[in-house]
């Protein structure tokens, strides 16, 4: 029987610490907070002082990961100049940094299960924190009067892309290339394909876009799990 913890302050960060180590280590998931908090000596009371369940730390865990991609973002002081698409592409780049550097945690929370991303529920959380980020710096395309017209296309733009960011996730995930330097040429010519099709609806980025995304399905550097 582990010893119990002598009383002192326990973080929400060390039971995520905690919980990582585990997942990592047995290859699945904790059977119940019993199990879990019993194995680390303390009581029940200390996760739930955080967390109402595993999910629900999983979710935090990405809130997290969110917010703190922000304050990085914010820490450059050139970033408030950037235009749109700089800022997107600024937030995808640091956010995949940081996802790559807790790179088997988040495949092992988006990966368990046989489909890719099976669990939509933990990144809820994250998905609003992404919406709001992206009201403060993507505009509707067409300039109009009616304020009704405006807020569909602010829903279209700013859902558009939550699915964009989805893509790049899935990409990632699967990305064999040295450094994942293949998600980074994905994060840009994504984000600019998207700009000029609903800012400047020209054609060359998206072709060029669809010619990586080919390339690199038929090619033998992009496999998906089946």
């Amino acid at each position: 029987m582990a010893t119990q913890r002598k009383k002192k302050e326990i973080t929400d960060e060390q039971i995520v610490n905690w919980y990582t180590d585990y997942c990592l280590t047995h290859g699945k998931k904790p059977m119940t907070i019993y199990e879990f908090t019993k194995e680390n000596a303390i009581e029940e009371v200390h996760f739930y002082k955080y967390f109402t369940s595993f999910e629900a730390l999983e979710s935090d865990y990405f809130s997290k990961m969110f917010y703190y991609t922000v304050d990085l973002l914010k820490q450059n002081k050139d970033y408030v100049n950037y235009d749109s698409a700089q800022k997107l592409i600024s937030f995808y780049f640091t956010f995949f940094e940081m996802a790559t550097a807790n790179r088997s945690f988040v495949k092992f929370l988006l990966e368990e299960g046989k489909l890719p991303i099976r669990n939509i529920q933990i990144l809820k959380t994250l998905r609003y924190d992404f919406l709001m980020f992206v009201q403060t710096i993507l505009e509707a395309p067409l300039k109009v009067e009616n304020e009704k017209i405006t807020n569909i296309q602010n829903k279209l733009v700013h859902e558009g892309a939550w699915l964009q960011f989805l893509s790049i996730i899935s990409f990632w995930l699967h990305d064999a290339s040295p450094s994942f330097e293949k998600t980074d040429i994905y994060i840009e010519k994504t984000v600019k394909a998207s700009f000029d099709m609903v800012y400047n609806v020209p054609i060359e980025s998206i072709i060029d876009f669809a010619k990586f995304i080919w390339k690199e399905k038929m090619g033998a550097g992009f496999t998906y799990k089946k």
